[in-house]
Protein backbone atom coordinates (compact mmCIF):
# COMPACT_ATOMS: atom_id res chain seq x y z
CA UNK A 1 0.00 0.00 0.00
CA UNK A 2 1.21 3.42 -0.40
CA UNK A 3 1.79 6.64 1.60
CA UNK A 4 -1.00 7.78 0.53
CA UNK A 5 -3.47 4.35 1.17
CA UNK A 6 -2.14 3.78 4.41
CA UNK A 7 -2.80 7.86 4.90
CA UNK A 8 -6.26 7.29 3.95
CA UNK A 9 -7.04 3.94 5.75
CA UNK A 10 -6.03 5.51 9.12
CA UNK A 11 -7.88 8.79 8.55
CA UNK A 12 -10.71 6.41 7.68
CA UNK A 13 -10.50 4.54 11.15
CA UNK A 14 -9.85 7.77 13.08
CA UNK A 15 -12.64 9.28 11.32
CA UNK A 16 -15.02 6.16 12.20
CA UNK A 17 -13.79 5.82 16.12
CA UNK A 18 -14.78 9.92 16.36
CA UNK A 19 -18.20 8.31 15.01
CA UNK A 20 -18.78 5.99 17.43
CA UNK A 21 -17.49 8.12 20.18
CA UNK A 22 -20.15 11.10 19.50
CA UNK A 23 -22.85 8.25 18.39
CA UNK A 24 -22.40 5.91 22.28
CA UNK A 25 -21.94 8.87 24.02
CA UNK A 26 -25.40 10.16 25.95
CA UNK A 27 -25.85 12.73 28.88
CA UNK A 28 -26.49 9.59 31.33
CA UNK A 29 -28.76 10.18 34.43
CA UNK A 30 -27.93 6.83 36.61
CA UNK A 31 -24.75 5.50 38.01
CA UNK A 32 -23.12 2.67 39.39
CA UNK A 33 -22.36 2.96 42.57
CA UNK A 34 -18.51 1.71 41.63
CA UNK A 35 -15.72 4.30 41.74
CA UNK A 36 -13.56 4.96 38.76
CA UNK A 37 -10.13 4.34 39.23
CA UNK A 38 -7.52 7.13 39.74
CA UNK A 39 -5.75 6.14 36.85
CA UNK A 40 -8.46 6.37 34.53
CA UNK A 41 -9.62 9.89 35.73
CA UNK A 42 -6.08 10.85 35.72
CA UNK A 43 -6.13 9.26 31.83
CA UNK A 44 -9.36 11.39 31.11
CA UNK A 45 -7.46 14.33 32.09
CA UNK A 46 -3.92 14.22 30.51
CA UNK A 47 -6.42 13.64 26.78
CA UNK A 48 -8.31 16.66 27.90
CA UNK A 49 -5.24 18.94 28.16
CA UNK A 50 -4.56 18.34 24.68
CA UNK A 51 -7.62 20.64 23.78
CA UNK A 52 -6.99 23.59 22.19
CA UNK A 53 -7.58 27.34 23.68
CA UNK A 54 -7.70 31.22 22.55
CA UNK A 55 -3.75 31.60 22.40
CA UNK A 56 -3.16 28.90 24.60
CA UNK A 57 -4.22 30.39 27.57
CA UNK A 58 -5.77 26.75 29.14
CA UNK A 59 -7.81 28.50 31.32
CA UNK A 60 -9.65 25.92 32.57
CA UNK A 61 -9.49 24.04 36.24
CA UNK A 62 -10.85 21.17 37.56
CA UNK A 63 -11.79 20.06 41.02
CA UNK A 64 -12.59 16.59 41.08
CA UNK A 65 -14.36 14.39 44.00
CA UNK A 66 -14.20 10.80 44.84
CA UNK A 67 -15.05 8.62 47.49
CA UNK A 68 -16.39 10.45 50.65
CA UNK A 69 -15.66 13.57 48.92
CA UNK A 70 -18.43 12.79 46.82
CA UNK A 71 -20.39 12.01 49.18
CA UNK A 72 -20.14 15.04 51.22
CA UNK A 73 -20.13 17.02 48.06
CA UNK A 74 -23.55 16.18 47.23
CA UNK A 75 -25.10 15.83 50.44
CA UNK A 76 -24.01 19.58 51.18
CA UNK A 77 -25.21 20.72 47.96
CA UNK A 78 -28.20 19.26 48.09
CA UNK A 79 -28.90 21.23 51.40
CA UNK A 80 -27.35 23.91 50.16
CA UNK A 81 -29.89 24.36 46.84
CA UNK A 82 -33.02 23.81 48.94
CA UNK A 83 -32.31 26.78 51.17
CA UNK A 84 -30.72 29.43 48.69
CA UNK A 85 -31.34 31.16 45.92
CA UNK A 86 -29.35 30.31 42.33
CA UNK A 87 -26.87 32.29 41.63
CA UNK A 88 -24.54 31.65 39.15
CA UNK A 89 -20.79 33.61 38.08
CA UNK A 90 -22.09 33.68 34.17
CA UNK A 91 -25.69 34.56 33.46
CA UNK A 92 -28.30 31.45 32.49
CA UNK A 93 -29.97 31.72 29.16
CA UNK A 94 -32.43 34.81 29.26
CA UNK A 95 -34.84 33.16 27.66
CA UNK A 96 -35.62 30.16 25.05
CA UNK A 97 -37.58 30.84 22.10
CA UNK A 98 -38.48 29.49 18.74
CA UNK A 99 -36.30 26.23 17.77
CA UNK A 100 -34.59 26.46 21.03
CA UNK A 101 -37.83 26.15 23.15
CA UNK A 102 -39.12 23.27 21.32
CA UNK A 103 -36.34 21.47 21.42
CA UNK A 104 -35.75 22.51 25.11
CA UNK A 105 -39.24 20.56 25.37
CA UNK A 106 -38.37 18.01 23.24
CA UNK A 107 -35.98 16.69 25.10
CA UNK A 108 -37.48 17.32 28.98
CA UNK A 109 -40.84 15.13 27.65
CA UNK A 110 -38.38 12.38 26.38
CA UNK A 111 -36.42 12.65 29.59
CA UNK A 112 -39.98 12.49 31.74
CA UNK A 113 -41.47 9.57 29.68
CA UNK A 114 -39.00 7.25 30.75
CA UNK A 115 -39.41 7.51 34.28
CA UNK A 116 -43.39 7.41 33.49
CA UNK A 117 -43.66 11.18 34.78
CA UNK A 118 -47.17 12.08 32.84
CA UNK A 119 -47.66 15.73 31.20
CA UNK A 120 -48.54 18.07 33.75
CA UNK A 121 -47.14 16.32 36.97
CA UNK A 122 -45.25 19.42 38.41
CA UNK A 123 -44.15 17.63 41.72
CA UNK A 124 -42.97 14.92 39.61
CA UNK A 125 -40.88 16.56 37.03
CA UNK A 126 -39.53 19.01 40.45
CA UNK A 127 -38.09 15.62 41.71
CA UNK A 128 -36.54 14.58 38.76
CA UNK A 129 -34.97 18.35 38.04
CA UNK A 130 -33.50 17.78 42.07
CA UNK A 131 -31.85 14.85 40.95
CA UNK A 132 -29.42 17.25 38.85
CA UNK A 133 -28.03 17.56 42.79
CA UNK A 134 -27.53 14.10 44.07
CA UNK A 135 -25.11 14.30 41.05
CA UNK A 136 -27.78 11.37 39.50
CA UNK A 137 -26.23 9.16 41.82
CA UNK A 138 -22.77 9.03 40.33
CA UNK A 139 -19.49 8.56 41.86
CA UNK A 140 -17.67 11.39 40.91
CA UNK A 141 -18.01 14.88 39.94
CA UNK A 142 -16.05 17.43 38.15
CA UNK A 143 -16.38 21.32 38.51
CA UNK A 144 -14.74 22.84 35.86
CA UNK A 145 -13.96 26.76 36.65
CA UNK A 146 -12.41 29.98 34.14
CA UNK A 147 -10.33 33.22 35.43
CA UNK A 148 -12.32 35.81 35.21
CA UNK A 149 -10.62 38.52 33.64
CA UNK A 150 -10.83 35.95 30.56
CA UNK A 151 -14.48 36.72 30.53
CA UNK A 152 -16.66 34.79 27.98
CA UNK A 153 -13.54 33.53 25.72
CA UNK A 154 -12.08 31.46 29.27
CA UNK A 155 -15.83 30.30 29.65
CA UNK A 156 -15.87 29.03 25.59
CA UNK A 157 -12.61 27.23 25.64
CA UNK A 158 -13.49 25.31 29.05
CA UNK A 159 -16.60 24.70 26.71
CA UNK A 160 -13.80 22.53 24.57
CA UNK A 161 -12.37 21.12 27.19
CA UNK A 162 -15.71 20.03 28.64
CA UNK A 163 -16.72 17.91 25.03
CA UNK A 164 -13.08 16.67 25.08
CA UNK A 165 -13.53 15.41 28.57
CA UNK A 166 -16.97 14.02 27.55
CA UNK A 167 -15.46 11.79 24.34
CA UNK A 168 -12.13 10.98 26.49
CA UNK A 169 -14.39 9.33 29.04
CA UNK A 170 -15.97 7.87 26.56
CA UNK A 171 -13.14 6.28 24.64
CA UNK A 172 -12.47 4.86 28.45
CA UNK A 173 -15.73 3.30 29.01
CA UNK A 174 -16.62 6.06 31.24
CA UNK A 175 -20.30 7.52 31.21
CA UNK A 176 -20.55 11.71 31.59
CA UNK A 177 -23.39 13.93 31.85
CA UNK A 178 -22.23 18.12 31.93
CA UNK A 179 -24.46 20.18 34.44
CA UNK A 180 -25.25 23.71 34.23
CA UNK A 181 -27.60 23.28 36.87
CA UNK A 182 -24.96 23.13 39.48
CA UNK A 183 -23.68 26.32 38.59
CA UNK A 184 -26.25 28.01 39.82
CA UNK A 185 -24.58 26.86 43.47
CA UNK A 186 -21.39 28.57 42.49
CA UNK A 187 -21.18 30.34 46.13
CA UNK A 188 -21.10 27.04 47.70
CA UNK A 189 -18.90 25.44 45.15
CA UNK A 190 -16.26 28.21 46.23
CA UNK A 191 -16.59 27.63 49.69
CA UNK A 192 -16.64 23.61 49.47
CA UNK A 193 -13.24 23.64 47.47
CA UNK A 194 -11.79 26.79 48.46
CA UNK A 195 -11.84 28.35 45.03
CA UNK A 196 -10.12 31.59 44.50
CA UNK A 197 -11.86 34.54 44.36
CA UNK A 198 -10.36 35.24 40.80
CA UNK A 199 -12.13 31.70 39.37
CA UNK A 200 -15.19 31.30 37.82
CA UNK A 201 -17.55 28.51 37.59
CA UNK A 202 -18.67 27.48 34.16
CA UNK A 203 -20.13 23.64 34.66
CA UNK A 204 -19.71 20.25 36.38
CA UNK A 205 -19.30 16.92 34.65
CA UNK A 206 -21.24 14.14 36.57
CA UNK A 207 -19.53 10.93 35.48
CA UNK A 208 -18.85 7.22 36.58
CA UNK A 209 -20.17 4.00 34.86
CA UNK A 210 -23.60 3.81 33.51
CA UNK A 211 -26.55 1.58 34.82
CA UNK A 212 -27.37 0.43 31.52
CA UNK A 213 -30.73 -1.07 32.83
CA UNK A 214 -32.47 2.22 34.53
CA UNK A 215 -34.48 3.29 31.81
CA UNK A 216 -33.38 6.85 32.22
CA UNK A 217 -30.41 6.11 30.38
CA UNK A 218 -32.35 4.85 27.18
CA UNK A 219 -33.74 7.67 25.42
CA UNK A 220 -32.08 9.87 22.37
CA UNK A 221 -32.19 13.63 21.79
CA UNK A 222 -32.72 14.15 18.11
CA UNK A 223 -30.00 16.42 16.11
CA UNK A 224 -30.30 18.59 13.50
CA UNK A 225 -29.25 17.98 10.08
CA UNK A 226 -26.59 20.00 8.82
CA UNK A 227 -28.81 21.66 6.44
CA UNK A 228 -30.63 23.45 9.11
CA UNK A 229 -27.33 24.68 10.72
CA UNK A 230 -24.82 25.60 7.98
CA UNK A 231 -24.57 28.17 5.31
CA UNK A 232 -22.05 28.11 2.07
CA UNK A 233 -21.02 31.17 0.30
CA UNK A 234 -19.54 30.12 -2.60
CA UNK A 235 -18.60 32.89 -4.54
Amino acid sequence: MTDTGMATADTCAAEQTLAQLLDARISCRAYLPTQVPRDVIERILALSQQTPSWCNTQPWQVAITEAEGTERFRTGLAQYVRTHPQESDFDFPREYTGEHKLRRRECAMQLYSSVGIATGDRAASAEQTMKNFDLFGAPHVAIVTTHEALGTYGAVDCGLYVDTFLLAAQSLGVATIPQAALAGSSRFIHEFFGLAEDRRVVCAISFGYPDAENPVNGFRTRRESVADVAQWVSE
